[in-house]
């Protein structure tokens, strides 16, 4: 079990919950836990959430976007308040993470709120002092929309595709091969991808077609929640 910490809007829709967890063992950047709910009736809801925190910190940090017809997220993000308790399990995942001895470049590719295991890792790039380039390449709908705006602001190394609206000398539209290419990192590097189900599929796809090996592409999808 975690206690609310604290909690913060992130854009109209979605905001980050921080939780202390006691005796929490530990996380590697782009783990995720799993969020039980339990209603008065007894119906329990249960689904994974991406961390943005990791290492040993007890306080964890998770970023959550409402979904209309969700049955987890809306409590999440309109419901949950500081001094709340959540049942957690975890930290879940050893695959989709980023260690700081991994030496590759690496191109970080998001939509939407598929940026939060990211994020994690381009903190503990950060914190671990890593001189292994590592570069993020954000989808998102509308400047607003944007998870860790802030945060991402101050770094040179995050470019954004903006999907409905953006600054006067953006690019609109969806992503597409073509800006796919001209925006990544070369061949060689490992690249880990996050999001919808449809943008990491049609991503992962663009991205082998350019020459990068399937094996170097890490893909985590999400979807209901």
């Amino acid at each position: 079990m975690g206690t609310v910490a604290s909690v913060h809007p992130e854009t109209p829709t979605g905001r980050s919950i921080w939780i202390d967890v006691p005796g929490w063992p530990g996380n590697i950047a782009g783990q995720h836990v799993d969020v039980r709910l339990t209603a008065p009736d007894g119906y329990q809801a249960t689904r994974s959430y991406s961390l943005a925190s990791s290492g040993p910190d007890a306080r964890l940090e998770l970023a959550v976007d409402r979904l209309p017809d969700g049955e987890v997220s809306p409590y999440l993000v309109d419901d949950l308040q500081p001094g709340d308790m959540l049942e957690l399990r975890g930290p879940l995942g050893g695959w989709f993470v980023w260690r700081d001895n991994q030496t590759q470049p690496v191109q970080l590719i998001a939509g939407g709120s598929g940026v939060v295991p990211l994020v994690a890792m381009i903190r503990a790039h950060a914190a671990s002092g890593s001189t292994a380039p590592m570069q993020l390449l954000y989808s998102v709908r509308t400047p607003t929309d944007r998870f860790f705006a802030p945060e991402l602001e101050m770094l040179d190394t995050v470019t954004y595709a903006y999907t409905r609206s953006g600054p006067a000398d953006a690019v609109i539209g969806r992503l597409t091969k073509e800006r796919l290419a001209a925006a990544v990192l070369p061949v060689g590097s490992a690249v880990f991808v996050c999001g919808p189900t449809g943008f990491v599929e049609s991503v992962a796809t663009w991205l082998v077609e350019l020459g990068h090996d399937a094996g170097s592409v890490k893909t985590e999808r999400f979807g209901g929640a």
